[in-house]
């Protein structure tokens, strides 16, 4: 199947690792032109490093940027920019709220994690979508996580912004279609990437129990019977950039495998 994302720019925030390498991987196969935004030059580097050795003929570039940051993130645009020009494709995937148990929470923690998720993703996402309206075309991808949609007791402060982001996600879609503009997100369940351990480990905190009783705990909830991959998360974000879904906006779709079946 033809994407037909050959040449288009596009730039993930969180691209150096997990959901957010592996939707850059996805896109290279594609032939796309990658910019990658995230807080760490060491391990950007080494993303580049491993995509240009799977690809070798894509092209590729990197930019470290705190995003919690509206500066450094509009810096961090204008640099992709210079070296790929105009942004087609945005795929959202940086930032991360701590897991803790609710009875941890401070008003600090709260508003951290809004910072980590939340405005780590609007800080990219406004500026972009109001250039793309000017050019009356664009897309944008939001990973965001199943959290936001059902409470948990160790994921409420981030959780809250997930949801918070479903709505704006929703909302962008809302506004900029009429200029042309996609906006959809994905909602991936648990995922096999570093991050799992760190959800696990508030899981085993909050509940008395081990690490391996916390995977296996966490695998039976899934009806499909194993955690996602990043690549499958991923192969989801390219559908959504690329013309095959040219109709579909405003949408939040769930990647659990099945653990919260809902009618949308």
């Amino acid at each position: 199947m033809n994407l037909n994302l050959n040449g288009k720019h596009v730039l993930i925030t969180g691209g150096s690792k997990g959901i957010g390498l592996a939707c850059a991987a996805a896109f290279a196969q594609e032939g796309a032109h990658i910019s990658l935004v995230s807080r760490d030059l060491a391990t950007l580097k080494a993303a580049e490093k491993q995509l240009l050795s799977t690809f070798p003929k894509a092209q590729v570039a990197v930019f470290s940027a705190d995003l919690i940051d509206d500066k450094a993130a509009q810096e961090a645009i204008e640099h992709a920019q210079a070296r790929f020009g105009e942004i087609d494709i945005l795929v959202n995937s940086a930032g991360a709220a701590k897991r803790m148990p609710a009875a941890e929470l401070t008003p600090q923690a709260w508003r951290n994690a809004f910072d980590a998720k939340f405005f780590t993703y609007i800080n990219v996402m406004n500026p972009v979508v109001q250039q793309m309206a000017k050019r009356g075309q664009g897309v944008i991808v939001n990973v965001i996580g199943a959290g936001g949609k059902t409470a948990s007791p160790i994921h409420l402060a981030g959780g809250s912004a997930n949801a918070a982001l479903m709505l704006a996600t929703a909302g962008m879609a809302a506004a900029y279609g009429p200029q042309g503009i996609r906006v959809n997100a994905v909602n991936p369940g648990q995922t096999l990437t570093e991050r799992l351990k760190e959800g696990l480990e508030a899981t085993c905190k909050q509940e008395g129990i081990d690490m391996d009783e916390a995977m296996k705990r966490a695998t039976q909830k899934v009806p499909l019977g194993r955690l996602a991959t990043p690549e499958e998360i991923a192969q989801t974000v390219v559908f959504l950039a690329s013309d095959q879904a040219s109709y579909v906006t405003g949408v939040n779709i769930n990647m659990d495998g099945g653990a919260t079946p809902t009618v949308v």
